[in-house]
């Protein structure tokens, strides 16, 4: 009858400390591995269940909890190598978010990637990308309705040359152009640039408060005094009324440059110029509060980002104000 009690009695005390255990699994599962109430236990990984060890292993035996997470001593082990290896990105990992709040928390990780290749850190986009979201570094997306300059067929339409082929041997052998707008609480700005495939950079571009004829032909007239006399670039549009416009089509005879347009209604067809306004507004744009901001003021911020990032020469420069 003695042996039946100290039986019952270690049964009860196994099923409170299982209990407690298993309470505890789900507070940690809560608070560090930020997984939902209703985890199950048999659905995480070996890592995962290193990490609640570690975590608990300061209240309860090791064996016991290894028993009742199901994990292997090996396993654990090995999970524990792996986890200490980890923290040889240490130093790496402060410099990333420090790169990410300096720059208004705007730079995704192939940004990133390029900033420290100038400090000489060698490292993967991919290792990268992972410690970003391990540190919860993500950038805010806001969709805003995009500007559109169709007007209608004003002229006969060109073929599409280029057919989505970006790639550029030399400097000044494809452009691409584009409007794009900003509305802040102040008004309306409106960018229009040329981008040249071979790099990505901007010959020249303009800035205004009208989406007009005067925006894009300045701009294309500063882009074409940037040529020497054996360039004749490409120039691939969409089929906005911009580019359509008799001054337009003179100025790109006159410089014989040859005219190439998207497909009605196809941003694809365009999509290297897209890209660069999405990273555009992405980086300066729609993560800040423009309340306060005047247009001149924000054409300026605007021209400033332009600058440090996508222009080969300062002097090209042209925007109207």
């Amino acid at each position: 009858m003695c042996s039946d009690l100290l039986e019952y009695s270690s049964s009860i005390l196994n099923s409170y400390h299982r209990r407690s255990i298993y309470r505890d699994f789900f507070t940690n599962s809560i608070n560090v591995l930020k997984k939902g109430p209703g985890v199950n236990m048999g659905s995480l990984k070996n890592r995962e269940k290193a990490v609640i060890v570690d975590a608990l292993k300061n209240r309860y035996s090791l064996p016991s909890l290894l028993k009742e997470l199901h994990l292997p001593k090996s396993s654990y082990h090995y999970q524990e190598d792996i986890i200490r290896k980890a923290d040889k990105y240490t130093r790496i990992r402060r410099r990333i978010v420090e790169i990410f709040r300096e720059n208004k928390s705007r730079y995704g990780y192939r940004r990133i990637h390029g900033m420290l290749q100038r400090e000489n850190v060698i490292l993967s986009e991919k290792v990268i990308r992972r410690i970003m979201k391990e540190e919860h570094l993500t950038i805010t997306f806001k969709k805003r309705i995009r500007y559109n300059s169709y007007k209608g067929e004003k002229s006969p339409s060109v073929p599409d040359i280029i057919q989505r082929d970006f790639h550029a041997d030399k400097p000044n052998e494809k452009w691409l152009t584009d409007i794009t707008e900003f509305s802040i609480p102040a008004g309306k700005v409106y960018l229009s640039p040329i981008v040249d495939c071979f790099d990505g950079m901007l010959p020249a571009w303009t800035i205004g408060k009208s989406p007009d004829a005067v925006l894009v032909n300045s701009m294309l007239d500063k882009a074409i005094s940037t040529l020497s006399a054996n360039e004749h670039p490409l120039i691939h549009s969409d089929r906005g009324c911009h580019y359509r416009w008799p001054g337009w089509i003179e100025r790109i005879k006159a410089a014989g440059l040859t005219r190439s347009m998207s497909k009605k209604g196809c941003s694809p067809d365009n999509s290297a110029c897209e890209g660069l306004f999405g990273r555009l507004k992405n980086e300066l744009f729609y993560n800040r509060d423009w309340n306060g901001i005047s247009i001149n003021d924000f054409i300026l911020i605007l021209n400033d980002y332009l600058l440090f990032g996508t222009m080969r020469d300062e002097s090209k420069y042209h925007s109207e104000i």
